[in-house]
């Protein structure tokens, strides 16, 4: 797989993932940083033209670097909640077809320390260069499975007791009456259409955000970003003795 820009071959380098890089003839402080790491992991290097850069990026800002790399290991679902360092958090994607999304909800899962992401193999975003790029790196470092059927991946879920909370505009429950300090797969929709039918009734409970301006919905992305942060402030406040809150009873949840 071809990657391209600083931060997505820093953080492959750091994963140790990088098999080359080509670069171009830029010798600043960031460049030099890429040819450090590369040198000490006796990662190959090869100086070309911009042009051959632009060809390999395939049009994307590759800022003077492409790295070629080994694809990630697939995970079971089982292994992405086996795995989990503290209390199993996971989130799901159910056709995230956009690159820049897919990546940028990455980059926030690196960032709030999720134990995996599952994701289906078919009508979704591929995990390429322009999802490296738009995680700024973080897709070197976070877990993955891939799926055929995601509502069957939530069955999985739901047998390993984590509680599955999908996001939907229309929910009655906010997603801040939650008890996310339980294990807790964050269930996300394809921009515009959001989960599909049968996604949604697999779900333990929905959960929206509340929408205070004229639009109906926020970035997918950024929707993940503010409900994830709750999961981990909640955590947070769970370990410092803070009194969690109770998240609603399964037969209740699924009246929702």
């Amino acid at each position: 797989m071809i990657i391209y820009g600083f931060n997505p071959v820093l953080e492959a380098l750091r994963a140790g993932r990088v098999r080359g890089i080509r670069t171009s003839r830029r010798s600043d402080q960031r460049m030099q940083e890429v040819l450090q790491l590369a040198v000490r992991a006796r990662v190959p290097i090869q100086q070309v033209e911009t042009s051959e850069l632009d060809r390999a990026a395939r049009g994307g800002q590759h800022q003077g670097v492409v790295a070629e790399v080994e694809q990630a290991p697939d995970h079971t679902v089982q292994e992405l909640v086996a795995g989990a360092s503290r209390v199993p958090l996971i989130v799901v994607l159910d056709g995230v077809e956009d690159p820049h999304n897919f990546g940028a909800i990455l980059r926030v899962a690196d960032a709030a320390g999720v134990d995996g992401v599952v994701r289906q193999t078919r009508h979704a975003a591929a995990a390429d260069g322009a999802a490296a790029k738009a995680s700024a790196g973080a897709m070197a470092h976070v877990r993955m499975a891939n799926v055929v059927n995601i509502a069957r991946a939530i069955d999985e879920l739901k047998a390993a007791n984590v509680w599955t909370v999908g996001l939907a505009g229309d929910a009655r429950q906010r997603y801040s009456e939650l008890d996310l300090t339980l294990p807790t797969a964050l269930v996300l929709g394809a921009e515009g259409t959001g989960l599909r039918r049968l996604v949604r009734e697999r779900c333990d409970i929905l959960a929206s955000l509340p929408m205070q301006g004229h639009v109906e919905s926020l970035n997918v992305s950024v929707a993940a970003g503010i409900v994830l942060f709750e999961a981990v402030r909640q955590r947070e406040g769970a370990a410092g003795g803070g009194p969690p809150k109770r998240m609603a009873a399964r037969a209740g949840a699924e009246e929702n």
